[in-house]
C-alpha cells in the first residue's frame, strides 16, 4: 500500500454550529471535487445544517441520521462505515461519523469509546478518511480525553496535529468492564440448541414491560442468537438473565469461554456466509450491545428500549 492510499482517522473538535460547518463542509466539498464518494452520519440537527450548507451538492452526499443508524454503537462499523466503504471498492472514500453525543447514557458511552478505538482496526489497510466531530462545548472531559486516545489525528480551530495520546488498545481494554445483572433479573441455564422456550420467555418478558411489537420481535430473534452462539462457542451451556432497567429490556448471556477478538460482531459478513455470523445480527437488532470478556468467561448484554 502506497502512502497516498493510507487510512486517516481524525477527531474534529468544535464549539459552535459555525465551527462544525467550517470543519466539515470543506472536507465534503473537497471529496466531491475529487470525484470521491462522501457520506455524513451525524445527528438530525446536523444533517439539516449540512444539507442547507451544501445546497445542490447535498444530493451527491449520503446523509445518515446517526441517532438511528448508530443507536447501538456496535452496528456503526458494519452497518454504516464499512457498508459505505465496501460499496466503493478501490476508491478513496470520505466519511463523517459523529457517534459520541452529549445525550448518550452512561450505559452507552463505553460502547461508543470502544467503537471509536476499533475503527482503526476495522479500516487497517483501507483507503479511506474518517472525520469524527466532537462537540467540545457539550461533552465532558472523559469523552474529550478519549477522543485524543482513539484518533491519531486531531483537528480544531488552530489546525491539525498528531495525537500524542493515541492509545486505542488501552481504550478497548479499559472499557472491558464487568456487567452487573439487571435488578430482579430472571436467570436460567440454556444447554440445548432447541430454544423454543427461550423465545417464549423473551416475548412474554418483553411484552410485560411494554415493549412495542417490533422491539419484541427483535428481542425474540436476538436473544436466542446470543444463546446459541454462547452454547456453541463457549462452554457448552450458558446462563441467560432477563430483566428490565432504565426503560429497557436487558438480556445477558454468560458462558465460560473467552471472547478474545474485539472485532466480533463488528465486521460485515461475506454474502455467502450462512452460519457463524455470531454477534453481527444481534448488533443490528438491539438498541445497545455491550461485552465483557476475560479468561474466566464472557458476558454479552443486549438491550431493547421500551420506547
Amino acid at each position: 500500500m502506497t502512502p497516498d492510499r493510507a487510512f486517516l482517522h481524525a477527531a474534529l473538535f468544535y464549539r459552535s454550529a459555525d465551527e462544525f460547518l467550517a470543519g466539515l463542509v470543506p472536507f465534503a466539498r473537497d471529496g466531491l471535487a475529487a470525484g470521491e464518494p462522501v457520506a455524513v452520519a451525524v445527528p438530525p440537527e446536523h444533517v439539516r445544517l449540512v444539507r442547507a450548507e451544501l445546497g445542490a451538492d447535498a444530493g451527491r452526499v449520503l446523509l445518515v441520521d446517526m441517532t438511528e443508524a448508530g443507536r447501538n454503537p456496535g452496528r456503526i462499523i458494519p452497518g454504516v462505515l464499512r457498508a459505505f466503504a465496501d460499496g466503493h471498492p478501490d476508491r478513496h472514500v470520505r466519511i463523517v461519523g459523529e457517534p459520541v453525543l452529549a445525550g448518550r447514557s452512561p450505559a452507552e458511552y463505553p460502547a461508543c469509546a470502544q467503537h471509536e478505538a476499533l475503527i482503526n482496526l476495522a479500516f487497517e489497510g483501507r483507503w479511506a478518511t474518517i472525520l469524527c466531530p466532537y462537540d467540545a462545548a457539550a461533552l465532558g472531559p472523559v469523552e474529550l480525553a478519549d477522543a485524543v486516545r482513539t484518533h491519531p489525528c486531531l483537528i480544531d480551530g488552530a489546525g491539525a496535529c498528531v495525537s500524542g495520546g493515541y492509545t486505542p488498545d488501552a481504550v478497548v481494554a479499559g472499557y472491558n468492564r464487568e456487567l452487573p445483572p439487571p435488578p430482579g433479573a430472571r436467570s436460567f441455564v440454556v444447554a440445548e440448541p432447541d430454544l423454543v422456550d427461550l423465545r417464549v420467555v423473551t416475548a412474554e418478558t418483553a411484552r410485560r414491560h411494554g415493549l412495542a411489537e417490533d422491539r419484541v420481535e427483535n428481542a425474540v430473534m436476538a436473544v436466542p442468537e446470543l444463546a446459541v452462539n454462547s452454547v456453541e462457542h463457549g462452554s457448552g451451556s450458558a446462563v441467560v438473565r432477563l430483566g428490565f432497567a432504565g426503560g429497557q429490556l436487558v438480556c445477558q448471556v454468560r458462558d465460560k469461554g473467552w471472547l478474545a477478538d474485539p472485532m466480533a460482531g463488528r465486521l460485515p459478513a461475506p454474502p455467502h456466509q450462512v452460519r457463524g455470523r455470531g454477534l453481527l445480527p444481534v448488533n443490528h437488532l438491539a438498541d445497545l450491545v455491550r461485552m465483557h470478556s476475560d479468561p474466566s468467561g464472557s458476558t454479552v448484554e443486549a438491550r431493547f428500549a421500551a420506547e
